[in-house]
């Protein structure tokens, strides 16, 4: 009888059930699409920084991290690898040898950042040779160079020209080298884009006098959300000669920006769901008071007042979750689309963003987690707030409710 009355009750009058409903999906496509949209931003933010170059995690000789020179390379050992390797979740590892030098074209002079890679090991990693634009990959035994497109425009060079790299190499010696340029990589992160160069390894340590050295060893996991759990297991295999550090050690700027961000999107999120339980509410509060009437005719011909309180609740119960439900079904396809084609931003905009080292786009992120997480909330304030008719037809006076 009381699951009757409730859907007949909901559609006596459509239009005060649709726009109950329609609060409820409005508050779930809102609240799915601005949390998809932070995670996605983020998301990004960390792949390109961190996956594009740096890796998840790192093992550096002990004190190389505080003074980053080539006099703090450690040899490359065999041992450490397959240790490293064997542990559960451990992809792959990316060996590296890296220096600050300067770049010549000509007249023209800046500075830059040499990495020397395996070849194949990079591309497993970081999908290098997917970032080249112009030109080729490199080769192992290759002499040449690919250069970071950013800091190709500001030496006015391009494929097949020659780059000059001078610096200081290991143990105070003299690292210079003429190189011809492979091919030109483009990153999404500016500061990568503006000074990156790359050579074989083998080629920087001639470059660098610094024979069977390493400044790193780059760490590729299987799934980036268990990075707490795989430095807990790799702890063990490193010795005191070496250091192992996540991302967010290496670059505790961009994890205090997240952070910080996501701080304020809770603060954010916080005001939204207030907003949506008021506007739930106040049609709810309307609802129950042009039903007034109804409720008095119920408990006047017999019907108990918990059941009259149990039909309000399954009411509320049957719109929040119609509401829940097309929510989710509108949603979806908005946050695809923002996925496909993200929010870029330009002028000034843009500038903003990358004068934080960030690419100035914002996509989001299709995660189911998001979707169950954000409807679950706006249904347990949509039920929360269902109470308060339950609450008002405990305190039914037939006789006064009856007037009008």
């Amino acid at each position: 009888m009381i699951l009757r009355l409730t859907w007949r009750n909901l559609w006596r009058n459509p239009r005060r059930t649709l726009i109950t409903a329609a609060s409820v999906v409005f508050a779930v496509v809102l609240a799915v699409f601005m949390q998809s949209l932070q995670q996605g931003t983020f998301d990004r933010l960390v792949r390109n920084v961190v996956g594009f170059h740096s890796g998840y995690a790192q093992v550096h000789a002990r004190g190389y991290w505080d003074e980053p020179v080539i006099d703090n390379a450690f040899p490359e050992d065999d041992s450490l690898s397959a240790a490293i390797l064997a542990v559960p979740g451990v992809r792959g590892l990316v060996p590296r040898l890296e220096c600050y030098a300067l770049a010549s074209a000509g007249e023209i002079t800046r500075g830059c950042r040499v990495t020397g890679i395996s070849p194949s090991a990079e591309d497993a990693m970081t999908r290098l040779a997917s970032r080249v634009v112009r030109g080729r990959y490199l080769r192992d035994g290759s002499a040449s160079v690919l250069l970071a497109a950013g800091l190709a425009r500001r030496l006015g060079i391009d494929v097949g020209d020659t780059l000059v790299l001078l610096g200081q190499g290991y143990h105070g010696g003299i690292a210079a080298g003429r190189y011809p340029v492979a091919g030109i990589v483009s990153f999404r992160a500016p500061q990568l884009d503006a000074s990156m160069v790359y050579l074989t390894l083998e080629e920087a340590r001639v470059l660098l006098g610094s024979d069977g050295l390493l400044t790193s060893l780059a760490i590729d996991i299987e799934d980036p959300g268990r990075l707490g759990a795989m430095m807990a297991s790799l702890s063990p295999v490193v010795d005191e000669r070496y250091e192992l550090m996540s991302w967010q050690e290496m670059m505790p700027e961009i994890d205090q920006h997240i952070r910080s961000d996501a701080i304020g999107f809770y603060v954010w999120t916080g005001v939204l769901y207030l907003i949506i339980a008021f506007g739930i509410f106040s049609t709810l509060l309307m609802m129950t008071a042009e039903r007034k009437q109804e409720f008095g005719m119920l408990v006047a011909i017999g019907m108990r007042r918990g059941r009259v309180a149990k039909m309000l609740m399954a009411e509320s119960l049957l719109i929040s979750l119609t509401g829940v439900f097309a929510g989710m079904a509108l949603s979806l396809p908005l946050v695809l689309f923002a996925e496909r084609h993200p929010i870029r931003f330009v002028g000034e905009g843009a500038r903003a963003f990358e004068q934080w080292g960030f690419e100035p786009v914002m996509p989001t992120i299709t995660d189911p987690a998001i979707f169950l997480r954000q409807s679950a909330i706006v249904l347990a304030i949509a039920v929360v707030t269902g109470l308060y008719p339950a609450w008002k037809a405990m305190r039914i006076d037939p006789v006064s409710d009856m007037r009008r």
